[in-house]
């Protein structure tokens, strides 16, 4: 699932500004523009994150017929990959699953790790497929990796440059704001491929191990898989149009 800590820094952005004094025209912001560009695709994610916990919540309560857990399964996948160097660690992280490429520990969360569930496989070995990313130097993780430090430069002034920028009309930090969210528009599309072809592994993998049966098993990991993959693409929509929306209110300015 690799719910990662970027994810911070969509919580941190213009959509939690509701209301600027001087806006367009001095009233709130919650023009049709807005609406559309912010709105929306907040509907979207919190659809997505609903549908993740969803599919959790019921494929989490499957028993597999292979009865190994998700870390048993995780350590199985590692050793047919030829992957001695990556450790299966258990975190106290709710759905909080990822790979540390830097660390190359693969972190599991408790309902995953020790849970032997459709579920909890299927974010396994998805995990696991972020492994074999690396192991075998896939470009997209690659790049990834090389613009995680701007990212996080960037999720971590974007606050500032939004309220400076609307809230004390300071052109120059919109400008800035503005750069921030194409550092992290990059980054999420680079995270799109990189996450759709780690499901892909996934499914392969625990079929081809006879982890997950085909029929009800193998359904479920695709409910769960594709339903996190959303979770993504919600990100990007919502980067997008955080970043069309803020540039239409320089423009509006200039």
């Amino acid at each position: 699932m690799n719910i990662e800590a970027l994810q911070a820094s969509k919580r941190r952005t213009v959509s939690h500004y509701m209301y600027h004094p001087y806006g367009f025209g001095g009233g709130m912001l919650f023009s049709s523009n807005y609406l559309i560009l912010i709105g929306i695709p907040l509907l979207i994610g919190l659809w997505a994150q609903f549908r993740v916990k969803s599919a959790f919540s019921k494929w989490g309560s499957v028993r597999a017929s292979s009865n190994i857990t998700g870390a048993e399964a995780a350590r199985e996948i590692l050793q047919a990959a030829n992957i001695r160097d990556v450790n299966v660690v258990e975190i106290n992280d709710y759905l909080g699953d990822h790979y540390d490429p830097t660390q190359k520990r693969l972190c599991l969360s408790s309902n995953v790790y020790s849970t032997p569930s459709v579920a909890a496989l299927g974010i396994a070995a998805h995990e696991t497929g972020h492994a074999i990313q690396h192991a075998k130097a896939y470009a997209p993780l690659k790049a990834r990796m090389t613009i995680v430090p701007m990212t996080s430069i960037a999720s971590r002034i974007l606050p500032f440059a939004i309220i400076g920028g609307l809230f004390f009309r300071i052109s120059g930090l919109i400008t800035l704001g503005i750069w921030c969210y194409l550092a992290l528009l990059v980054f999420q599309l680079i995270t799109l491929p990189v996450e759709f072809d780690a499901s892909r592994r996934a499914k392969i993998i625990l079929g081809q191990m006879g982890i997950i049966q085909p029929g009800t098993e193998a359904t479920g990991v695709n409910k769960v898989l594709n339903a996190a993959a959303w979770t993504y693409v919600a990100a990007f929509v919502a980067t997008l149009g955080n970043l069309i929306w803020l540039m239409s209110v320089r423009d509006r300015r200039s």
